[in-house]
């Protein structure tokens, strides 16, 4: 029986710019957009395209707010991009055990 291993990859996470959303988000609870941006090394729009992709997804949550009078966005993940991003994960971690 042949088994496909790219069947759990998440088409959401094939960009490095999600992929990283992803990986910082998984290991903070939530993340301003400044810091997410100097991070990632991304411009305003890539960072806010990319995140609009993964908030449609219902895999992270943006909170927008104001301190003051500056605009505050602020990130963090849901418990189904949790569980979407771990599966992608152990999928990949399927495909290189694979191949020993």
């Amino acid at each position: 029986m042949v088994v496909n291993l790219f069947n759990n990859f998440n088409k959401a996470f094939e960009s490095k710019v999600r992929l990283g959303i992803m990986s910082v988000l998984m290991v903070n609870e939530t993340i301003d957009f400044t810091t997410l941006k100097e991070l990632l090394n991304v411009t305003d729009g890539n960072l806010a395209s990319h995140s609009k992709a993964l908030e449609e997804l219902k895999y992270i949550m943006i909170t927008k707010q104001f301190i003051g009078k500056k605009p505050n966005t602020t990130y963090s993940v849901t418990e189904l991009g949790k569980k979407a991003f771990v599966e992608h994960l152990n999928s990949l971690e399927q495909l290189l055990n694979s191949n020993r």
